[in-house]
C-alpha cells in the first residue's frame, strides 16, 4: 500500500500557472465583498491581457464609504450670490456622483495637449467607464499599438476616427491594419483651477 499525504515530487500547482502569472496568497474575504473583489481582479486580468495597464492608471476603491458634502439649492451666478440662498438643499456623495459603475471604472492621468479644445489638459485626471458603449462624439480612451490615448470618437461615412481637440495634432483613422482597442468612455475630467 502506497503512503498517503506528504510531499510528492511534481505535485501541486506550478509557480506562475495562475491567471496572474505570479505568486499568489490565500486570504479570507467577507462574502459581502466577494463580488466586488472578483470584478476588480477580472479588470486587472483584462488590462494585463491587453497590455494596457500603466503606472498612470488608478482604480476606485472597492465599496468606498459615502463621501457626503453639502449641496446648496441654488446655482452660483458669476456675479454676487443671493443671501436668501444660504441653506443646504441636500448632500452630495462624490463617490456615487463620479463613479456609476465601480467595477468597470478606472482613473488615468493625461499626458499631452491633444485634447485642450475639450478642456482636457496635461496632468488632468480622467474618470473612464468601460461599461459604457463607445459612440460617435464621445471622448474615449483607446489603446493604439499598445499606447493609451484620449481622443474624441467620430464615425465618418461608417469609418471610425480618433479625433484630437487641438489643430496641432492629426486625426487617426481606425483602419483594419491598426492595432486599436477602444478601452472606455471618459465620463469626468478632474483638474485643478
Amino acid at each position: 500500500m502506497a503512503p498517503r499525504g506528504g510531499l510528492r515530487t511534481g505535485a501541486g500547482r506550478k509557480p506562475g500557472s495562475n491567471d496572474y502569472h505570479e505568486s499568489t496568497r490565500a486570504i479570507r474575504v467577507p462574502l459581502s465583498l466577494w463580488g466586488d473583489l472578483q470584478q476588480y481582479l477580472d479588470s486587472i486580468k483584462l488590462l494585463r491581457k491587453r497590455q494596457t495597464l500603466t503606472k498612470d492608471m488608478v482604480f476606485p476603491a472597492i465599496a468606498p464609504p459615502p463621501l457626503n458634502f453639502p449641496l446648496f439649492a441654488s446655482r452660483i451666478p458669476a456675479g454676487f450670490p443671493s443671501p436668501a440662498d444660504d441653506y443646504i438643499d441636500q448632500r452630495l456623495d462624490l463617490n456615487a456622483y463620479l463613479v456609476t459603475h465601480p467595477a468597470a471604472t478606472f482613473f488615468v492621468r493625461v499626458s499631452g495637449h491633444s485634447m485642450t479644445g475639450a478642456a482636457i489638459h496635461d496632468g488632468d485626471l480622467l474618470i473612464v467607464d468601460r461599461a459604457l458603449e463607445p459612440q460617435h462624439d464621445r471622448i474615449v480612451i483607446a489603446a493604439v499599438n499598445g499606447e493609451l490615448t484620449v481622443k474624441r470618437l467620430a464615425i465618418k461615412k461608417g469609418i471610425p476616427w480618433l479625433m484630437p481637440e487641438n489643430p496641432d495634432y492629426p486625426p487617426l483613422e481606425i483602419s483594419e491594419g491598426l492595432d486599436c482597442v477602444i478601452w472606455g468612455v471618459v465620463t469626468q475630467v478632474i483638474h485643478h483651477v
